[in-house]
C-alpha cells in the first residue's frame, strides 16, 4: 500500500490509497509502513488548513493607498486585519503612479481603501476598475459636500484629513468597510473605533489650547503648496500655499512677490516647508523677504500629503497631527 497525495489545497485532498503484492514475499506492507502513511495525511491536512486566502491567519487583507487610510484600518481592524500602505513617507500623492507591485497589491486585497476626492490622481483609472471587482471606498467621499472646500467645478480640496472633526467621518466609513467585510468582529471594530476617535477628539481638543496661545494677528500660515486649507478653516489660520491645491501646479514670479508682501505688511515671522514638497519654492519665498528687508525664517518642517516613517511617533495620524501643532504653535506665537 502506498499514498498518493496530491491537489493540497484547503479544502481540496485526494488521497488514493493502493495495495500492492510484494512480488517476492506476497504479503501487505507492515504495520509500520501504514503507520507512516497515516502521519503523512495528517501532515497534509495540517499543512492544508493552515492556508487561508485572507492573509496571515485568516487575516483581512487591507490595501490602503495613503498612510492616513491604512493608520485608521490598523486601529480600527487590530488583530483581525494585515494592512498595507502604498505610500510610504515623504511620497506625494497627487503624482504617485501605481507600479506593477502595488498593482499586486491592490488585486489581491480583500479590501481597498483610498482617499479620493481626486487626491490620488494618477491612479484614479485603476481605482475605478478595482472598485468594479472588490469592495473598495474612498473614505474621503464619505463626507457631506457641504463641509468640503470647492476647488472648480465639480472638484473639491482633497485634504481632508487636516480637520479632525472631518476626518472622523472618514474613520466612520472604513469602521463600516471593515464590518462588511468581516462582519463576525463587529463588535472587536467598533470598539476599537470608538477607543481611536476618543484619542482624536481628545488631540482635537488640546490642539486648539495650544492655537489659543498664538496672537490672532500671527495666525498666518504660509508653505508650499495649498494643502492646509482645511486646518485654516478649523482653526483660524489664514493660509496661503505658493502652488495650488496639487503639487503638480507650477507657480511663479508673481505667487513669490504676493507671499513677500503678505509676509512683510503683517509682520509674519516664519513660514514652512513640508514633507512631500520640495524645499526649493519656500527658499524662493525667504530669499525674496530678505530682498525686500523681511526676515523670515523656516518655522519647520510640517507633514502635509505623507506622514512620517513607520514606528516612528510622526509615523501615526495622531503623531503626526501633534507634531505639525507643535512647530506651528512654537514658530508663531
Amino acid at each position: 500500500m502506498f499514498l498518493n497525495i496530491k491537489n493540497c489545497h484547503k479544502t481540496d485532498i485526494n488521497i488514493t490509497f493502493k495495495r500492492e503484492r510484494d512480488k517476492g514475499k506476497g504479503t501487505d506492507m507492515k504495520k509500520s509502513s501504514v503507520m507512516a502513511s497515516v502521519l503523512m495525511v495528517c501532515f497534509a491536512l495540517s499543512s492544508c488548513s493552515s492556508e487561508s486566502s485572507g492573509g496571515q491567519k485568516g487575516k483581512l487583507t487591507i490595501t490602503a493607498t495613503t498612510s492616513q487610510v491604512a493608520d485608521a484600518a490598523e486601529h480600527i481592524g487590530g488583530d483581525h486585519v494585515e494592512v498595507t500602505s502604498l505610500m510610504g513617507p515623504g511620497v506625494d500623492p497627487h503624482l504617485y503612479k501605481a507600479s506593477q507591485g502595488d498593482t499586486k497589491k491592490l488585486t489581491e486585497a480583500d479590501v481597498v481603501l483610498y482617499s479620493g476626492l481626486h487626491l490620488e490622481g494618477k491612479m484614479e483609472h485603476m481605482l475605478t476598475k478595482i472598485s468594479r471587482q472588490k469592495p473598495s471606498a474612498a473614505v474621503a467621499e464619505s463626507i457631506p459636500k457641504e463641509k468640503l472646500i470647492p476647488a472648480g467645478e465639480n472638484m473639491y480640496d482633497p485634504h481632508v484629513w487636516f480637520s479632525i472633526p472631518l476626518w472622523l467621518y472618514a474613520v466612520d466609513e472604513i469602521e463600516a468597510q471593515l464590518k462588511k467585510a468581516k462582519p463576525e468582529y463587529a463588535d472587536d471594530f467598533t470598539k476599537n473605533a470608538q477607543e481611536y476617535k476618543e484619542n482624536l477628539k481628545s488631540l482635537d481638543k488640546k490642539s486648539r489650547e495650544k492655537i489659543g496661545t498664538i496672537p490672532e494677528k500671527s495666525r498666518v500660515l504660509v508653505t508650499a503648496h495649498d494643502a492646509f486649507a482645511y486646518f485654516g478653516k478649523e482653526y483660524g489660520f489664514e493660509v496661503r500655499g505658493l502652488q495650488g491645491l496639487s503639487t503638480d501646479s507650477d507657480y511663479g514670479l508673481k505667487d513669490v512677490q504676493k507671499l513677500v508682501s503678505l509676509l512683510a505688511d503683517k509682520e509674519i515671522k516664519a513660514v514652512f516647508t513640508e514633507s512631500s514638497v520640495s524645499k526649493k519654492s519656500i527658499n524662493a519665498v525667504v530669499e525674496g523677504a530678505k530682498e525686500k528687508g523681511h526676515d523670515v525664517s523656516v518655522g519647520g518642517w510640517l507633514y502635509s500629503d505623507a506622514m512620517g516613517e513607520k514606528g516612528t511617533k510622526e509615523g501615526t495620524y495622531a503623531g503626526m497631527f501633534a507634531h505639525n501643532i507643535d512647530t506651528i504653535v512654537s514658530s508663531l506665537k
